[in-house]
């Protein structure tokens, strides 16, 4: 019988444990590892792993060998495949298991940037008889979404609701030319050999000036000081950052409070991902994906 351990708190709810309980021996641990080595021990006798980041994202990865890990995330850039291989060791992840939610975060961005909501949510100080400052509406409005996968297709298709002129950039096209007219730029592209760097600084010098940035991807994808140095130059008027390459809820990593203490900056400690919906997709396709794996017809994997 297969050796299967959760290392972690996965969200996984009465259902999906006893799922997991019939194709082997499981090992739940309820508490994140506070070491990379206390995660390595929870991995080392175990044939299949279901994980978080925590310590999947850490050169303690490939101190394994022989294992099988099917993780219910989706950004998985940080892996060596290379090490993955000479390992032997197999990774299936459960891609756009988190559409719905990232994309329901994303919209909640781009109407607080455009509306600044957040100004006005039960504000008490506005001096009585002055109008408020006028603020933007999105009917007419050129967004420019960062790749088109399941996330980008949902936030594109949202914003044409709402009457917005909606542009994607896909592999090969003009980066610069994709975003000169638009009034909000959304990063949704995957961290890869391709696209690690790729939002250097002469993409955020060429934003129309008062535009604004979204992101949800790896700090490896950007250039934290050109976005920083943009918004003190106010080519961008704001950005909104979910930091997606920290430990979620990390307020402490030091990636994440540099963007969290600039005024114009939303930044949100890696949560844009975090509903229920996500967790009953995720754990589904973390069940699916080791169903598979001992029926010997692996799917979802990592080449």
């Amino acid at each position: 019988m297969s050796k299967i351990v959760v290392t972690q708190d996965l969200g996984l709810n009465k259902e999906e444990r006893e799922r997991l309980n019939k194709l082997g021996e499981v090992i739940y641990y309820e508490n994140l590892s506070t070491t990379l080595d206390e995660w390595f021990s929870r991995c080392k006798d175990a044939d299949i792993i279901c994980t978080g980041r925590f310590g999947f994202a850490s050169e303690k990865l490939y101190e394994l060998e022989n294992k099988f890990f099917s993780c219910p995330i989706v950004g998985v850039g940080f892996l060596n495949l290379e090490k993955l291989k000479e390992k032997n060791i197999l990774v299936a992840r459960a891609p756009g298991c988190n559409s719905e939610a990232v994309s329901e975060w994303v919209i909640a961005m781009v109407l607080n940037l455009f509306r600044d909501l957040l100004n006005y949510v039960n504000n008490l100080s506005l001096p009585v008889g002055v109008t408020p400052e006028r603020t933007k509406g999105l009917v007419g409005k050129n967004i420019t979404i960062l790749g088109k996968g399941n996330i980008g297709l949902q936030v594109g298709k949202i914003c044409e609701d709402f009457g917005m002129n909606v542009k994607y950039f896909i592999r090969n096209d003009d980066l610069v030319e994709s975003i000169k007219n638009a009034d909000v730029v959304v990063n949704t592209l995957s961290l890869n050999k391709e696209t690690t760097g790729l939002l250097d600084k002469q993409f955020f010098n060429s934003f129309k000036k008062g535009a604004y940035f979204i992101t949800i991807t790896s700090i490896q994808m950007h250039d934290t000081n050109a976005i920083l140095e943009a918004l003190d130059k106010n080519i961008l008027a704001g950005v909104a950052n979910d930091c997606g390459s920290i430990q979620n809820g990390d307020v402490l990593d030091l990636s994440y409070m540099k963007f969290a203490k600039h005024p114009k900056v939303l930044a949100t400690p890696h949560i844009s991902y975090n509903t229920d919906t996500t967790d009953r997709k995720g754990s589904k396709m973390m069940i699916d994906n080791i169903e598979a794996y001992l029926k010997d017809k692996p799917i979802n994997l990592i080449k």
